[in-house]
């Protein structure tokens, strides 16, 4: 565990190198990203980083020494009468070992807790097709697809070199973002209705598949509110590189009221009420029965007059 915490605090004066959200030109460190998971990729990392920094620099450190100091120019004379020594052999065969054990136990952990997805607060379906997103908020009635922002599909179309200037989010901008609150641990099913796709936003911190007819399994705790962006990362197809994912992270106030406008603006119209009938007057209802009284009587006067 100490061995751990030195490395983490050795890797802090390359976390300036670090984008915290999306990847940007010449960047030259991989993310820290806003998730737990983000979080410990890029802490797993830079350990290795530093641990592959300090051998680099033992064995060319090691090789320089060798080359300058036993050069022939300085009367070096090569020992044809070397034998192999099986101590220094045990040594430098036991210390690589002995540095991926203490890697891998920190990596399982992460791998484990990368997909551990109980306890998580809600769930959001993702469904991959040639070529956009639908998702779904399980439990909450709510589904949409996401697709490349016209403006972006126009400029593609158009045949002009497109410049930053066109659009500063060409091709990785969509129609309609998801929507998720911070500071909750969403659980995300991810499948697909045709080819396999692949859901990688950098920020989130993971990748995982969409294959169809089986369901994958993520997770997502989102720390900081901001727009993250990523791509289908698997080959699917002719339009495979025009199917962006955005990200839309705001508080969970704001998202309570963006998922209740959603369930209104997808509620199915309301039923008018039947109209009550009003009853009849009773002057209405009599009239009826006095005309079938006139005509009774009167029928039994013609009949008692033919008798």
């Amino acid at each position: 565990m100490k061995q751990w915490a030195l490395a983490a605090a050795l890797a802090l004066p390359a976390t300036a190198l670090a984008q915290s959200a999306d990847p940007k030109p010449w960047q030259l460190n991989m993310g820290r990203g806003v998730t737990p998971t983000a979080n410990a990729a890029y802490d797993a990392h830079m350990i290795v980083l530093w641990v592959c920094v300090v051998i680099g620099i033992l064995v060319f450190g090691a090789m320089a020494y060798a080359m300058f100091k036993f050069r022939k120019s300085k009367g070096a004379v090569p020992d044809t009468g070397f034998t192999h020594s099986t101590k220094l052999e045990a040594i430098w065969t036991a210390i690589p070992i002995i540095i991926l054990v203490a890697l891998a136990f920190p990596a399982t952990r992460g791998l484990m807790r990368m997909y551990d997805t109980r306890e998580a607060e809600m769930t959001v379906k993702v469904t991959g097709y040639q070529w956009m997103w639908k998702y779904e908020y399980l439990g909450e009635g709510v589904e949409f697809t996401s697709r490349l922002a016209r403006n972006s599909d126009d400029l593609r179309q158009s045949g002009k070199v497109v410049a930053a200037g066109d659009d500063p989010h060409y091709l990785l901008d969509v129609d309609n973002a998801l929507v998720l609150p911070v500071g909750t641990k969403v659980r995300f099913v991810l499948t697909a209705d045709d080819v396999i796709h692949a859901w990688w936003v950098p920020a989130l911190g993971w990748k995982q598949d969409a294959i169809p007819g089986i369901v994958n399994e993520a997770w997502a705790d989102i720390q900081a509110p901001g727009v993250y962006r990523g791509q289908c990362a698997e080959l699917c197809g002719k339009d495979h590189g025009f199917m962006p994912i955005v990200v839309k992270a705001v508080s969970k106030d704001e998202f309570k009221a963006w998922l209740a406008a959603e369930k209104a603006k997808h509620a199915p119209p309301a039923v008018p009420d039947a109209v009550p009938v009003a009853p009849e007057a009773p002057a209405a209802a009599e009239a009826p029965a006095a005309a079938a009284a006139t005509e009774a009587g009167a029928a039994a006067a013609t009949a008692a007059v033919a008798g």
